[in-house]
């Protein structure tokens, strides 16, 4: 900036009101410039004239004060200019003083802290003292007690020591031994700025935050071994440890911190004994257990062999007593062959309608109920499919059931299904009663039945078997009181016990995942009682009871032997037939499961991988040659997704075949239509449907989603779609036959064959083979077929025509000429 008469003025914008900026000559004049809370000014230097500190040379001198300032205005500015000064003097002395405080109280908690550890240092030397005083007093009532029967000692001075005590004079060895040790302390203490080092003590003093310290404490347990071997070895006593022998638990593969935590020894020890041994190993390694059990010896322990297997030890086996068990009620299981009447039948008898709720009126899952007859007796039943599919439902209920019932129709005889549940019942070696349904109908031969069983080896009450049978029909409800008797009486024959008291094991009959209430499983419990909060490992899955549900839909507390109920709580979906047991932790189920799971993927690992370059070779091509139809499987049970992909496996044969890339219960979800649309294949879904987000991109992917609620339909269209991958079987159809008498050769065709069609008719669309000697020499096409002059389509037998075959000249006489058509046809799977 500038003033009126053109002279510079500098400064700083934002500075303090009244701060010297920046001084400057002009002329013989030194400047400064002040910059005020309105303005800044230009004053000329106090002291800068000879006149004096203070002075003003403008003021004494008018030739030298700057143009346009008068005396009061330059009077003005010299005081702006010493109030600047004395503020900031004032601010300086401010700054000192608070410096100072802070330096006081900096001290001042300095000298607290010293105090106070000197407080605790004193206090611990205090407690120091006073152990040894109690240490001496009671070494010297234990040297009182054996001064009347002296001990040898090897040391010549203690000897002399203990003499003079057996005669009644002092002795100040031990005394002078006390103080000379007490003094080294004191002295010790005093070289150490007054710690013991030697005893760590028991809180964390503020030096020792300050230094960083590690916080880390001796337990009191430590303390007392510290002061007992301390005594030992002031009386001379031997201070050796005594080892302890350990059984050391050794797997297949152990770590080695892990292994010297179990032997309790350094895990540095265990390393450099594995060093000695030529293993270069740190702790985070595992080794085999021949290794550690060569270390284990080496340390003195033991070695107890365990295997991963025996993670399923802690499942209760033990045999139950006599007097621990009870009468329970047997489980029955309906069977025989498809729209036999096994489902109204069981309706009958517990006066419902379960088929009214089947899709095509035919069971297709396993089912579980308890029915209470009128004289009182409680009875189980399990009501298994009879299509051919559900093979594995039926050997369920047969290997879980007490006593087997198998429906014949009377009207149909045996069938399929009915021998099969014979075999089953015949394996699972239980009881079976025939129930001969449908007696109500006309065309009932109820004989026929019988008859026909005898060819299968049953041999029914009324052919002077063993065999109970009962006529029933589940339509009028007759012979259902004879069936409930017979019952009975066969399981008041086997004398059905159980121990309720025990850990409960059961079968799981049938398994789904439920959108509401998540993997849902229906147990039959075989023994013991399972309760709500129980914690159980089921196959491959565990879990803990949340809820049990029993058939009538209630909830209940617990359910006891041969009572069938959901349970609610599990952690996935266990496979149908895996049998539940309860154990003690959720720890040990969780390792029980973790172990049936990698034991089931190193199974189905063995059982896909190829051993040898061969086999694999042989498997490449094998996949190359076999056309496959990939299709993903979700089904609303377990039981359900199981029973359609052994039907899949069964479609097919050399050509082409089935695979089923994934199957699983529950809602066809987003994940199941994106593996679906990165293999190709199509969705199956079985009384299930999708959930919206995988609608949704199943319709963007171009993903097929195909439902069904009756497998018989499922069963028919993917074996309809696999037969769409067969290649067309090619037939060829003999039309006739041709003999060459002539060959003759003609400008721009080549040579053309005269011929006469001795038999059939001779085609111009057909294929040829030329026949030499009854031996193929050429398979082509005609080039043309001329009858005289004119071009034909074809020539009866018994006429003579020209030919010429399409790239081939090399005909002779006498040759013959097979004509022939091919034909496609489409093949299907049987």
């Amino acid at each position: 900036m500038s003033d009126n008469d053109g002279k510079k003025t500098l400064g700083l914008r934002g500075s303090r009101p009244g701060q010297v900026k920046q001084s400057f000559s002009h002329g013989r004049t030194k400047n400064v410039v002040v910059e005020t809370k309105r303005k800044r000014v230009v004053v000329p230097k106090p002291g800068a004239a000879a006149g004096g500190a203070g002075a003003s040379p403008a003021a004494g001198d008018p030739k030298k004060r700057p143009a346009g300032i008068s005396d009061a205005e330059m009077e003005r500015r010299l005081k702006a200019l010493q109030a600047a000064k004395a503020r900031e003097t004032e601010e300086a002395e401010k700054r000192a003083a608070q410096e100072k405080a802070r330096e006081e109280e900096r001290k001042r908690r300095r000298e607290e802290a010293e105090a106070k550890e000197r407080a605790e240092r004193e206090r611990e030397e205090a407690l120091k003292a006073k152990a040894e005083e109690e240490a001496r007093k009671k070494r010297e009532a234990e040297e009182a007690k054996t001064r009347t029967k002296p001990a040898p000692a090897a040391d010549p001075a203690a000897a002399q020591a203990a003499e003079q005590r057996g005669t009644g004079k002092p002795s100040s060895a031990p005394r002078k031994k006390d103080e000379r040790g007490g003094a080294n302390d004191r002295q010790n203490r005093n070289s150490k700025g007054g710690r013991d080092d030697g005893r760590r003590s028991g809180k964390l003093t503020l030096n020792q935050a300050m230094r960083g310290g590690d916080g880390r404490q001796r337990s009191v347990a430590s303390m007392r071994r510290k002061q007992e071997r301390a005594r030992q070895k002031a009386m001379g006593e031997s201070v050796e440890r005594e080892k302890v022998i350990r059984d050391v638990q050794v797997p297949e593969a152990i770590v080695v911190s892990e292994l010297a935590n179990r032997m309790a020894e350094r895990v540095a020890d265990v390393v450099k004994a594995l060093m000695k041994m030529g293993m270069m190993v740190t702790q985070n390694q595992a080794i085999d257990a021949d290794t550690a059990e060569l270390i284990i010896e080496e340390f003195g322990h033991k070695i107890v062999r365990v295997s991963d297997a025996d993670v399923e030890d802690v499942i209760d086996t033990v045999e139950d007593k006599e007097e621990d068990l009870v009468d329970r009620a047997p489980i029955i299981t309906i069977m025989g062959h498809v729209d036999h009447g096994k489902t109204s039948l069981l309706d009958a008898i517990r006066s419902t309608k379960v088929t009214a709720g089947e899709a095509g009126g035919i069971t297709q899952h396993i089912g579980a109920y308890q029915v209470t007859t009128e004289s009182g007796t409680t009875l189980s039943f399990l009501d298994t499919p009879g299509h051919a599919a559900f093979t594995s439902m039926r050997a369920r209920g047969a290997q879980v059931t007490d006593i087997v019932v198998l429906v014949v129709a009377a009207d149909d005889s045996v069938m399929p299904q009915t021998i099969e549940a014979i075999n089953h019942a015949k394996a699972a070696e239980v009881p079976m009663i025939v129930a001969i349904n449908k007696c109500d109908k006309p065309t009932a031969n109820p004989d026929q039945v019988r008859a026909e069983l005898l060819q299968h080896e049953v041999i029914v009450e009324k052919m002077s078997g063993d065999v109970q049978d009962v006529e029933v029909s589940a339509v009028t409800g007759a012979g259902l009181d004879e069936l409930l008797e017979a019952i009975a009486l066969q399981s008041e024959i086997l004398e059905l016990k159980a121990n309720p008291s025990r850990a409960a094991s059961g079968a799981v009959i049938e398994a789904q995942l439920d959108v509401g209430r998540g993997p849902v499983a229906t147990v039959l419990v075989q023994n013991g009682t399972l309760k709500q909060g129980d914690i159980f490992v089921v196959g491959e899955q565990w879990g803990k009871v949340r809820a049990l549900v029993n058939d009538q839909g209630d909830r209940v507390k617990e359910a006891g032997p041969s009572v069938p109920v959901e349970v609610l709580g599990l952690n996935g979906t266990p496979e149908a037939g895996d049998v539940l047991n309860v154990v003690d932790t959720e720890a040990q189920a969780r390792e029980i499961a973790e172990y049936r799971e990698q034991a089931a993927k190193d199974k189905r690992a063995a059982a896909g991988a190829a051993t040898t370059l061969e086999q694999m070779m042989a498997k490449a091509k094998a996949d190359k040659d076999v056309a496959e139809l990939p299709i993903l499987v979700k089904a609303d049970v377990q039981g359900s997704a199981e029973a359609i992909v052994q039907a899949m496996e069964k479609i097919g044969n050399d050509e082409v075949r089935v695979r089923v890339l994934h199957y699983g219960v529950g809602a066809i979800t987003e994940s199941d239509v994106g593996l679906a649309e990165a293999s190709g294949a199509p969705v199956i879904g079985f009384n299930v449907r999708a959930n919206a987000s995988a609608r949704n991109s199943a319709n963007q992917k171009g993903v097929e989603i195909r439902y069904y609620s009756v497998i018989y339909d499922l069963v028919d269209d993917v074996k309809a779609a696999a037969s769409g991958l067969l290649s067309a079987e090619v037939r060829e159809n003999f039309i006739g036959y041709a003999e060459i008498r002539e060959v003759f050769k003609v400008s721009g065709v080549g040579k053309v064959a005269g011929c006469l069609v001795t038999e059939g008719v001779a085609r111009r669309s057909a294929g040829v083979r030329l026949l030499r000697d009854n031996v193929v020499i050429h398979e082509g096409t005609l080039k043309t077929l001329k009858r005289f002059k004119d071009e034909v389509k074809e020539v009866l037998s018994g006429q003579e025509c020209g030919m010429a075959f399409e790239n081939y000249d090399d005909i002779r006489p006498n040759d013959v000429i097979e004509i022939f058509e091919r034909e496609e046809v489409e093949r299907t799977l049987d």
